[in-house]
Formats: C-alpha cells, sequence, structure tokens
C-alpha cells in the first residue's frame, strides 16, 4: 500500500514530464494505473485553462490592434511597461517658437446677437416660416388719452419660438338620413385614405416616411412619442405602414429611373450598405449604384454584390446615341462602355 502511494506521489509530480511506456504501465497496479489517470487528468485540465487563458489574451490583442474603435479599450499606461507595438524610442517634444504680440481692440461686428438692431434684422424665409405677431403695449401711453400722443414709428424685434410637435385624429361624422317618401336610408361613405382600410392619413404616412428617411428618427423612437402623446398604436404597425407606403411610392422610382436611363450624361458609383444579418450580430455587406441624370433625378438602385453585372441591370444595354457615363475608375464601368459603345468620362475626383 505504501508502495502504491509513493508511487502515485511520483506519479503526480512527474505526469508533465514523464509518460510511462507500454511496458510500464503493463507492469502497474490497478491502484496505480488508476492513479496515473487522475493525475493526466489533472495535468489536461490546467493546460486547457492555460489555453483558454492565452486565447482570451490573444483576442483582446486583436482587437487593440485589428478592431474597430468601439471594441478597443485603452487603459491607462504603465510607466515600466513599454507599450505594444513601441519598438522605437519616442522623440522629444519640440518646443515651439513663440513671440509677443502687442494688444489690439477689434471692431464689434454689426449684426451683433445682443444688439437691438440686429433683432430687427430677420433670420428666416418669410414666405416658407409662420409669423405670430405679439402687439407689445407701451406703458407709457397707458395712462394717457389718444390726444395726448401720436404714434410716430414702431421697432420689429424678432424671437425665434418652437412649437411641439403634435398629433391630430381627424373625426369624420357622417350623417345617416332616411327619406320620408322612399323610407330609403342613405350613409355617405367614408373618405377613402391613401391606404385601403387604414387608419392612417396621408399626412401620418408622409410624415412618418420623412422622419425615418430624412430626420433619421427611428420607428421606435416615433412609436415611443406617439405613446407620449396620447395614442395607442403597435410598433409592429408603423413597420407595416412604411412597407405599404413605399409600395406605393415604387411607380415614382420606376418612373424616375426610366428618365434617369434616357438621359444622355448619367454619373454613377457604387457604395458599400450593411443590409441584412449573416449570423448573430454580423451584417451583411451590399451595396448601393446610385445614378444621377441630366434633371438632377439621383435613384439608389439596390444589388447585393459589387459585380459589374449589375450596372447592365441599372442602366440597360441601350444607352442611345451620344450617350456619356462619368464614373470613377472601377472596371465594371469601362466594361459596360466597351459592350455598349457610349462615350466612359473619367471623374476628376478619382
Amino acid at each position: 500500500m505504501r508502495a502504491s502511494m509513493r508511487y502515485t506521489a511520483r506519479v503526480q509530480n512527474a505526469a508533465a514530464t514523464h509518460l510511462p511506456s507500454a511496458v510500464e504501465v503493463a507492469g502497474m497496479s490497478a491502484e496505480q494505473v488508476a492513479a496515473l489517470l487522475h493525475s493526466n487528468e489533472i495535468t489536461i485540465r490546467a493546460q486547457q485553462h492555460q489555453i483558454d487563458a492565452l486565447k482570451h489574451q490573444l483576442e483582446w490583442f486583436k482587437r487593440q490592434v485589428f478592431g474597430s474603435k468601439s471594441e478597443r479599450f485603452a487603459p491607462e499606461p504603465d510607466p515600466v511597461q513599454i507599450p505594444l507595438g513601441a519598438v522605437l524610442p519616442v522623440p522629444g517634444q519640440t518646443v515651439e517658437a513663440r513671440k509677443a504680440v502687442p494688444a489690439h481692440t477689434r471692431r464689434v461686428p454689426r449684426r451683433d446677437s445682443t444688439s437691438e438692431a440686429a433683432d430687427a434684422l430677420p433670420f428666416f424665409d418669410e414666405a416658407r416660416v409662420p409669423v405670430q405677431v405679439i402687439p407689445v403695449a407701451n406703458l407709457q401711453a397707458a395712462e394717457l388719452s389718444p390726444d395726448q400722443y401720436e404714434v410716430i414709428g414702431e421697432k420689429v424685434s424678432y424671437r425665434l419660438a418652437q412649437r411641439p410637435g403634435s398629433y391630430v385624429v381627424l373625426k369624420y361624422v357622417r350623417p345617416v338620413i332616411k327619406r320620408l317618401d322612399t323610407q330609403a336610408i342613405h350613409t355617405p361613405a367614408a373618405p377613402a385614405g391613401v391606404l385601403e382600410g387604414s387608419r392612417a392619413d396621408v399626412s401620418f404616412v408622409a410624415g412618418l416616411l420623412v422622419e425615418k428617411f430624412a430626420y433619421h428618427l427611428p420607428l421606435y423612437r416615433q412609436h415611443q412619442r406617439l405613446i407620449d402623446a396620447g395614442i395607442t398604436v403597435s410598433r409592429p404597425w408603423l413597420t407595416q405602414l412604411c412597407q405599404q407606403s413605399i409600395g406605393l411610392l415604387e411607380p415614382v422610382y420606376d418612373a424616375q429611373l426610366d428618365s434617369i436611363r434616357a438621359s444622355r450624361v448619367k454619373a454613377m458609383d457604387e457604395t458599400p450598405i450593411k443590409a441584412g444579418r449573416v449570423s448573430h450580430g454580423k451584417m451583411k455587406t451590399a451595396f448601393f449604384w446610385p445614378v444621377y441624370g441630366e434633371r438632377d433625378e439621383v435613384c439608389f438602385p439596390y444589388f447585393p454584390t459589387r459585380a459589374g453585372a449589375h450596372v447592365r441591370e441599372a442602366l440597360g444595354l441601350e444607352p442611345g446615341a451620344g450617350a456619356v457615363l462619368l464614373s470613377d475608375g472601377y472596371a465594371a464601368y469601362a466594361s459596360y462602355a466597351q459592350k455598349t459603345g457610349l462615350t466612359h468620362a473619367q471623374c476628376w475626383a478619382h
């Protein structure tokens, strides 16, 4: 028994450096084999723990060097530890030369925001911005009769104010009548909406799209604002409204793209966009191919890749006589110009 315990201790101490051969294992007792297996299991656990720790450190260093800025963490540098990648000595800071400048005074701008004259200058488009006129009473004339003073002029001041955005519910009241001669009942039909069977007015649908795509206000924030205003609707309903209203705009998009295709001079480019998920936490990279026409029209055809075939799908194979395509140096545009016979004008900015 003592010999077995001594052998077990020797195995545990030397397991990481020595493994018994098959002949040695054959001469062991059952207790010795069990002790050897237990020791090997402990060694494997310790090595696996060390491997996991090293993997974690390696992933951290990868994020610091190659990761995005949001993944990086820059702790306070250790004065003893050399920074990662610092193999050259840091050059000393040079002291900038300085010279004395005599004191001087500056002229006050004419349009000072605190001056009374600046308040009288309109800073907005009066044709687009509503103006509410607020008369200010003259306290000196309050105690005088009209025959004791005369108004010789007026001074105007402007202040920029804000009214919180609000929602309005349109209530259509339709009278139901009964003709006395025929006993027939008549009810006028409800006004038709832009989306059949929907409670959303066209103004609400337009505002929903403008705030989402022009001012980048997500639907969930618009939903929160609706709730704060006392309107209870479901969050998926806003998504359905967007999808249905975008479907109504597709004929407008198709007509505009046809107009761009008919232009003699067109400009085109491609830009990546994250659309769809590849896996958990990772977005798929797709491409917008914006195309610009002679009438200042812009369309953004969407394609999943950057393949050159998408240029033909977006512009067609009949560009017209004397057509010119303005683009960068991407080979797909040159290939399209060669196949269709149009003039390829490369952009000077690339």
